[in-house]
């Protein structure tokens, strides 16, 4: 069976392509993100083509099956960031399928200010962060107290494009 991973940034007109990774994301691992299943699954059309606005948003699918995601903001960041990396997930039947990998790797290929990444994990999720170490990325700074979950810290992680 072929695993030919395809990437694609997604248009405003695909946010229920969106919609439905997103909660998949937040059914198998709602602990790691800030939102919630309960509060993203109620919102409405025009709230998630809001977030397009944003954010850039990528899936990798095999197979003609979305498998994982991630979202890009534009901004100027902590550390030099030139853009920030949120809602990493990759489907658990296709993880260590080179997903991430492939989704840098489109990152790296684009034209685009997205030269100089950043984002967060929860200090406990320790798959993640090894999984962000793989693909260069650093960590940065002390840890910061969660606003969004209480109790919990997560580090910052910067990388590089290679060119």
């Amino acid at each position: 069976m072929s695993r030919d991973v395809v990437v694609e940034l997604l248009a405003p007109d695909e946010w229920q392509r969106l919609r439905s990774i997103r909660l998949e994301a937040l059914t198998d691992s709602g602990h790691a993100f800030g939102g919630t299943f309960e509060a993203e699954s109620a919102e409405d059309e025009s709230t998630w083509r809001l977030k397009f606005e944003k954010n850039d948003f990528l899936i990798a699918s095999v197979n003609g099956k979305d498998a994982a995601m991630l979202y890009i903001e534009i901004l100027n960041g902590d550390f030099g960031a030139t853009c920030w990396i949120g809602g990493c997930w990759s489907n658990p039947k296709f993880r260590g399928k080179g997903l991430m990998r492939a989704l840098f790797t489109y990152i790296d290929r684009q034209d685009k200010d997205w030269k100089i990444q950043g984002l967060g994990v929860f200090t406990d999720n320790f798959s993640a962060i090894a999984a962000y170490e793989k693909l260069g990325f650093v960590k940065m700074g002390d840890d910061t107290a969660s606003t969004r979950q209480p109790g919990k810290f997560f580090q910052r992680m910067i990388r590089k494009s290679v060119v």
